[in-house]
């Protein structure tokens, strides 16, 4: 009769119990083996640290005494990977500057200012082929002759059209020729000489005492004449006078005597090996 009392619970456990405990162990068997192949990289742990410092500010040493890792029971009788065990007593971050120092030989020097040189001889005679050809009518005249010589270019004005002999005033058909040999110069870059030059007949009149007073007063109107040019900076130019120290040529005929009496006006270009070695030093630097 008991077993029909509606009041009596069924014998054993509930149904859903069994399905229950067996949940709970498939769980605890799947805990169990993500610890067994959970393990602590030393290397990446240190990284992960190091980031952190950066990203919340942290600018002081943390001792570090052990290396975290995990471990478990079946950890120390199985691993599915190889780890190395990193040593840490402390991390810190540390940087070094080093300066790199351009060493130059002797023979490379030399051969960079080889160089340098080269190029603004090329520079020269670039500027000088502009120049003939804005005053190719006045050279092909004979009135001037325009030249090369090392770092300069030289814009020889012949007494030929320009002085009466024994003076030092332009003629008036020279000045066409002189707006066009100022406009040559002040376009060009570089010191401006102007030098007077004689043959060696001595001269001894009331405005001239020599040779040497002639050559510099005609030096003198050559400078005045281009000073007309605003656009000419008079820091420029230098006026000298050579009387008859400098010739061209012999002066042993009227001809030759005739191409020594000129003024000069001889554009300077900066030699580029000139501080070379403060310069290098500067880079180097």
């Amino acid at each position: 009769m008991a077993d029909d009392c509606p009041k009596c619970p069924p014998a054993g456990a509930p149904l859903w119990l069994a399905t229950f405990a067996d949940l709970m162990s498939l769980l605890m068997c799947f805990f169990v083996l993500l610890l067994s192949f959970a393990t602590m990289d030393a290397k990446k742990f240190k990284k992960m640290s190091e980031s952190m410092e950066n990203a919340f500010g942290v600018q002081r040493d943390i001792p570090a005494y052990e290396t975290p890792m995990g471990t478990s029971i079946i950890a120390q009788h199985f691993s599915p990977a190889s780890t190395e065990a990193t040593m840490i007593e402390e991390v810190k971050q540390s940087t070094t500057q080093m300066t790199d120092t351009l060493e130059v030989t002797a023979e490379q020097k030399e051969e960079m200012k080889k160089e340098l040189m080269e190029e603004a001889l090329e520079e020269v005679k670039k500027e000088a082929e502009k120049i003939i050809e804005t005053l190719k009518d006045d050279i092909a005249k004979g009135l001037i002759s325009v030249e090369t010589e090392d770092l300069k270019i030289i814009i020889r004005i012949n007494e030929k059209g320009s002085f009466d002999s024994g003076t030092s005033i332009l003629k008036r058909g020279f000045e066409p020729v002189m707006k066009r040999i100022v406009q040559s110069v002040v376009d060009a870059k570089g010191k401006i000489l102007v030098a007077g030059h004689t043959d060696n007949i001595p001269i001894s009149t009331d405005w001239y005492r020599s040779n040497w007073e002639l050559s510099s007063a005609r030096a003198v109107t050559v400078a005045e004449f281009m000073f007309k040019n605003k656009k000419l900076d008079p820091k420029r130019v230098v006026v000298e006078g050579h009387a008859d120290t400098e010739p061209l040529v012999p002066n042993d005929s009227s001809a030759n005597r005739a191409k020594n009496r000129r003024v000069e006006v001889v554009l300077v270009q900066d030699d580029p090996t000139l501080n070379f070695e403060q310069r290098l030093h500067e880079l180097q630097e």
